[in-house]
C-alpha cells in the first residue's frame, strides 16, 4: 500500500544513505497516522472516548508529536519547546491498569485544528533535525538518530492502538477510508486439529548491535528447554469460539479464574468485545464497518476470555490446553522457519497493512503446516512480561517497559493485519493487562509442562537500587534516613494548618511520600522518572520491594524492604505516584497545602520556571520545603539558569539568594535554614556523605 515501507536496516550503507531512508520513513509514518484519523465523521468525533479508560481521540493526534518533542528536548537535539501546554496536556497517556473510569474532568482540550498546526510544526521541525543532525554509522543506542526512530516506532505503535479505539466508536462516527478497506471473503471455519511441535533449545533476547531499532525489553538474553508440545493448526475462529459461547462459556464460573471472573462480572461480559447482535444473527464489528460474524475469521478477545476458552477446552477434550508461553511460541516460528527478520526474506501473512484494513480467514496464510503463525491477529501468551538477563532501559524512555514488570502484562506476539514496522520483528516483545483489547485473538497448545507466571523481579538498574536503598535501606554513618527527616521537617512546619493535599515532586521512590500520607488526605508523589515512580506504585500496592544492592565489584545481594518494617502501616491508597517533569506540570496539580522539593532544583533545566509555577499551586498559607545540596551541573541546567553559585558584577550569588528573589513576592521564609546530611550508598566500601541545605517558605 502506498504509506508502507520495510523496516529500516541501522548498519547498512552510509550516514547520507540512511539520512534519507529516516527521513522517508518519518514522513511516511507521519502521513499514515493522519489519515487514519480521517476515517471519523467530523471534528466533533475527536472529544469521544471510545473507551472510558482512556482519553478522548483528541489526545492521541497529539500525543505521537509531543512524544517527538519531549524526547529530543531530552536528547538536548532541540533547544526549545514548540508548545509547553500542548507538551505537558499530550504527554502522558493511560495504561488500563484498573476497570475505574478515568477522570476527564480536568482537560480542556484544544481544537482539532491548533493540533493539526501543532503536528504541522513538530513535522517540520523533525524533518530539520534529520536534514542538519551529524551522525555515524551505524546508528544504535547512542546515535542522535536513536531519538528518531524511537519517535518513528513510536508512532506506529499508535497507528495501532489508535485504530483499536475507532473500532470501539459508535458506528456513526466513523467512515469508510480508501487507504483502510476491509477484507471481503468469509465462508464456514475450518475443522481445528492439533499438530506437533518438536521440542528443542531456545534463546531469546539479541545483541545491542542488532541492526534493527528495538525497545528496551528486547535485548539480553534468557535460554529454555523446551519440550515437545502440540499446538492448533490455525487460530481459534469466531466459529470454533461460538462453541464456547453457546456451551454456557460466559455464563459457567468454572471456566473462569479468579481474576477473569471478577472482570466478566464487573463488565457483564456476554460475547467479545467486537462481536454485534444476537444468537443467529451475529455480526462483527471491524474499524469502520460491521458484517455478519465471518465464521473462519480469527477471534479477537482480551486473554481473560482467551483462557476461559482454554478452560473449557480441557475439560471437553481431557487435554492441558492452554496459551504457548514465550519460549513455545518461539519454538513455533523456528519449526515454521519463521525465525527471521521478514525484512530480509519476506514473509506472506496478514500484517503491515498488506491486505487490508481488517482480519482474513485463518486457514489463508500457511507457515509450514501450520497457519498465521504471525500475523492477521495478536496471539495472546501465557507468559508475563519480564526482563532478560541484561536487560537496561534507554535514558531517554524509561517507562516503556518497566511499569509493565507487575505480572501482570502478559506478551502478545506475531502480530496483527495493522502492525508495521518495529511490532513485526523477530525479537519484539508488546505487553498488555489481561483485560485489555487489541486485535488480538490466540492459539491453544497442549503441554504438561507448567507456565511461569509469577517472575519475581528485582530491581536491578543500578541508579534505581541505590535510590532504593537511599529511601528504604539501611542507615549508613549513624545518619537518619533522610527523606523520613525531610518529611518530619515538612510536617512540623505544617503544624496545625491545612492538611487535605500535599505533593512531593520530585519523589524519587516515594519514602517521603509514605511518611506524610498518614497526616495528609491526599498526596501526589510526582518524578520524572517512570523508573522511580514505578518503585514507588509496587511498594503501595504491595507493601513491599526487592533489589539488587551492590556489594562489591560482580557481588550483590538482593534485599526486600516491606512499609511494616518501616512503621509504615497506614493504607496509603491516597497516594497518587505519577510521572511529570517539575517544569511543565498540568493544571490539575494545584491546590496543595503542602510542597515537598527535595534535592530537585540543582537538576531541573530551568529552576527559575519552577519557582515561578509553584504558588499558583497552593493554596494561601501552605508550605513550600525546598532541599537542596545547591550542586549546579551544566548537565543538568546551563549556567545562564543557575540560581546561585557564581559571581555577578564581581559580587558572590548563593542559591539563598536566588531562592529569595524568586520566592519573596509569594512566599515568606520560615526560620533560618538547616543542613540535613544524607548518605548515598554506591557499594559496600563507597559511599556519598552530602548536605542538603533545607529552607522553609509560607505561602502568603
Amino acid at each position: 500500500m502506498e504509506f508502507i515501507t520495510q523496516n529500516i536496516d541501522l548498519s547498512a550503507g552510509n550516514a547520507e544513505e540512511k539520512r534519507d531512508e529516516i527521513k522517508y520513513y518519518f514522513n511516511q509514518t507521519w502521513m499514515l497516522y493522519e489519515r487514519l484519523f480521517e476515517t471519523l465523521v467530523s471534528d466533533a468525533v475527536f472529544y469521544e472516548r471510545p473507551q472510558p479508560l482512556r482519553h478522548p481521540l483528541i489526545f492521541y493526534f497529539g500525543h505521537t508529536a509531543t512524544f517527538f518533542v519531549n524526547k529530543l528536548m531530552l536528547s538536548k537535539q532541540l533547544k526549545k519547546r514548540i508548545n509547553p501546554a500542548f507538551e505537558s496536556l499530550f504527554a502522558i497517556g493511560v495504561d488500563e491498569m484498573s476497570w475505574d473510569d478515568l477522570n476527564d474532568a480536568h482537560y480542556d482540550w484544544p481544537t482539532v485544528a491548533a493540533v493539526r498546526a501543532y503536528r504541522d510544526a513538530v513535522a517540520k521541525a523533525i524533518n530539520t533535525l534529520i536534514d542538519e543532525t551529524e551522525f555515524s554509522m551505524p546508528v544504535g543506542w547512542e546515535s542522535p538518530m536513536w531519538s528518531i526512530m524511537m519517535g518513528i516506532e513510536h508512532e506506529r505503535i499508535h497507528l495501532e492502538t489508535s485504530s483499536v479505539l475507532i473500532r470501539q466508536l459508535a458506528l456513526d462516527k466513523v467512515k469508510p477510508h480508501a487507504l483502510f478497506p476491509c477484507f471481503g471473503k468469509s465462508g464456514a471455519a475450518p475443522e481445528n486439529e492439533l499438530l506437533p511441535v518438536e521440542g528443542g533449545n531456545v534463546r531469546l533476547g539479541k545483541e545491542k548491535d542488532h541492526p534493527l531499532y528495538g525497545w528496551d525489553n528486547e535485548y539480553g538474553c534468557v535460554e529454555f528447554s523446551v519440550p515437545s508440545f502440540s499446538a492448533s493448526k490455525y487460530l481459534v475462529s469466531n466459529g470454533e469460539f461460538l462453541e464456547f459461547l453457546e456451551a454456557g462459556g460466559y455464563s459457567e464460573d468454572a471456566w473462569w479464574d479468579e481474576e477473569g471472573l471478577a472482570w466478566r462480572n464487573y463488565h457483564h461480559a456476554v460475547m467479545p468485545e467486537f462481536w454485534r447482535g444476537k444468537p443467529g444473527a451475529y455480526r462483527l464489528r471491524l474499524m469502520t464497518e460491521e458484517i455478519p460474524l465471518p465464521m473462519n475469521w480469527p477471534v479477537e478477545v482480551c486473554y481473560l476470555e482467551a483462557k476461559a476458552f482454554c478452560n473449557w477446552k480441557s475439560e471437553q477434550t481431557g487435554l492441558q490446553v492452554r496459551m504457548p508461553d514465550e519460549a513455545e511460541y518461539r519454538r513455533l516460528l523456528e519449526v515454521t522457519g519463521l525465525d527471521r527478520e521478514h525484512h530480509c526474506t519476506s514473509i506472506s501473512a496478514n500484517w503491515n497493512l498488506e491486505h487490508g484494513a481488517s482480519s482474513v480467514p485463518v486457514d489463508t496464510f500457511a507457515h509450514g503446516s501450520f497457519y498465521d503463525v504471525v500475523g492477521n491477529v495478536w496471539q495472546w501468551n501465557e507468559t508475563p512480561i519480564y526482563p532478560f538477563d541484561g536487560f537496561e532501559v534507554h535514558p531517554l524512555y524509561d517507562d516503556f517497559t518497566v511499569p509493565t514488570f507487575d505480572n501482570r502484562h502478559n506478551l502478545i506476539k506475531g502480530g496483527s493485519w495493522i502492525s508495521t514496522g518495529n511490532e513485526i520483528t523477530l525479537h519484539s516483545r508488546y505487553a498488555f493487562r489481561r483485560h485489555f483489547y487489541q486485535h488480538s485473538g490466540f492459539r491453544y497448545v497442549v503441554s504438561d509442562k507448567p507456565v511461569k507466571k509469577e517472575y519475581d523481579v528485582y530491581e536491578t538498574d543500578e541508579l534505581v537500587s541505590q535510590y532504593c536503598e537511599f529511601h528504604y535501606g539501611d542507615e549508613a554513618f549513624n545518619t537518619p534516613n533522610f527523606p523520613k527527616a525531610i518529611a518530619k521537617l515538612a510536617l512540623q512546619a505544617v503544624g496545625e494548618g491545612a492538611k487535605a493535599k500535599a505533593l512531593d515532586i520530585g519523589c524519587s521512590v516515594g519514602r517521603s511520600a509514605f511518611e506524610i500520607a498518614d497526616v495528609f488526605e491526599s498526596v501526589d508523589a510526582l518524578d520524572f522518572s517512570a523508573r522511580f515512580v514505578q518503585v514507588g506504585v509496587q511498594m503501595q500496592e504491595k507493601g513491599r520491594i526487592r533489589y539488587e544492592r551492590a556489594e562489591e565489584g560482580e557481588l550483590v545481594t538482593f534485599q526486600e524492604r516491606t512499609l511494616g518494617e518501616l512503621g509504615l502501616n497506614g493504607d496509603y491508597s491516597n497516594i497518587s505516584f505519577l510521572q511529570q517533569d517539575a517544569t511543565n506540570m498540568k493544571p490539575l496539580f494545584s491546590g496543595y497545602d503542602l510542597v515537598i522539593a527535595a534535592n530537585l532544583i540543582d537538576r531541573l533545566n530551568d529552576p527559575a520556571r519552577f519557582l515561578q509555577e509553584i504558588p499558583k499551586r497552593m493554596n494561601a498559607g501552605g508550605i513550600l520545603l525546598i532541599a537542596s545540596p545547591y550542586t549546579w551541573l551544566e548537565e543538568f541546567t546551563p549556567k545562564e539558569k543557575w540560581l546561585g553559585g557564581f559571581k555577578r558584577d564581581g559580587e558572590p550569588v548563593t542559591t539563598l539568594d536566588g531562592l529569595h528573589a524568586e520566592l519573596n513576592g509569594a512566599f515568606q521564609r520560615i526560620g533560618d535554614p538547616v543542613k540535613v546530611p544524607f548518605v548515598i550508598r554506591e557499594t559496600m566500601h563507597k559511599h556519598q556523605h552530602t548536605l542538603s541545605e533545607v529552607t522553609l517558605w509560607k505561602k502568603k
